[in-house]
């Protein structure tokens, strides 16, 4: 299995962050393009993205051990399931509610990580990575707000948007658990991608089949994209390995749809809203923040004396 430095503290999660950036923040600029240019159906995307996350688990099981703990078995499962159900449960929202309110909900899965991570494995972090936290969730909220009416500020959508807010937020905290217990990042990914591909018939049978009266160019243009979500779902993973839940969630949210923003105005040459803009700042300073602070903590001097349960538990 692959081992966690004694010190329980490493910055290279900071490199995976940077690829999940990047994956997410293209994929996010383009990933509606089959919807928009083709008007394929949300549930199709889930099924294709499903399929790819195949790629990325058997570059990262090559050579690898499969944990066959019933711990890693059952986080593993967890993990993947509140990830895949919280997609499923996205589309259906999406047919009753509005998109500009239903996301800003959404968006703040990163705040019950950061929660549950100081809680339940009690993360601490710095005054100054506290700052950036904040700066982090306020940035996520501002890139999903939008114009519009308040016309169904409720109604069946708000609940689920609530339980896929909960559902991501949980599953960025098990991603971090089962680092703790010493689970590979192969074995988690690999979970995910199962429990993936056990969602696709629900996905068909609230779809009512395979569609056939679409051009292939969207299907391919549906897997181009949902692959760079695919291999972004594995860095944050292997970041979420590395790093504390309680940076990584919030700076990943964070930057990733800033990049697409920016992608965004070049790609299509369009303005951000004056919240989108707030929200780049906020998200570029923020993440700052908290990178530096965790930076100065890990050259701080960490003796064992002060800290004699993370060598116990290294593995």
């Amino acid at each position: 299995m692959t081992t966690t430095p004694a010190t329980g503290h490493t910055r290279s999660w900071i490199f995976y962050a940077t690829l999940l950036v990047l994956f997410w923040g293209v994929w996010g600029a383009f990933s509606a393009l089959p919807a928009t240019k083709y008007g394929y159906p949300d549930e199709m995307i889930y099924a294709i993205w499903a399929l790819t996350m195949i790629i990325p688990a058997a570059v990262i099981l090559r050579g690898q051990r499969w944990d066959r703990r019933p711990a890693a078995t059952i986080y593993g499962l967890l993990i993947g399931l509140t990830g895949a159900g919280g997609q499923l449960a996205l589309f259906q929202a999406l047919t009753m509610g509005p998109a500009y309110l239903i996301f800003p909900i959404i968006s703040i899965s990163p705040a019950i990580t950061v929660v549950m991570a100081m809680v339940l494995l009690r993360e601490r972090i710095p005054m100054l990575a506290v700052v950036g936290l904040v700066m982090a969730l306020a940035a996520i909220v501002l890139f999903t707000i939008t114009g519009g009416d308040s016309e169904g500020s409720s109604g069946p959508w708000l609940l689920l948007a609530i339980v896929i807010c909960v559902a991501w937020g949980v599953q960025a905290y098990f991603m971090r658990k089962t680092a703790t217990l010493g689970v590979n990042e192969a074995t988690t990914f690999g979970w995910m991608t199962i429990s993936g591909l056990l969602l696709i018939p629900v996905a068909l049978i609230s779809l009512g089949g395979i569609p056939t009266d679409f051009p292939w160019q969207a299907p391919a243009l549906a897997a181009g994209t949902q692959v760079l979500n695919a291999i972004g779902a594995l860095f944050l993973v292997m970041a979420l390995a590395r790093g504390k839940a309680s940076i990584v969630a919030p700076t990943t949210n964070a930057l990733a749809p800033a990049l697409t923003v920016i992608i965004s105005l070049v790609a299509y040459q369009t303005l951000p809203t004056p919240y989108g803009a707030i929200g780049i700042v906020l998200a570029l300073v923020g993440s700052t923040l908290m990178v530096y602070a965790d930076e100065r903590r890990g050259e701080a001097p960490t003796p064992a004396v002060l800290e004699p349960s993370i060598a116990k538990d290294a593995r």
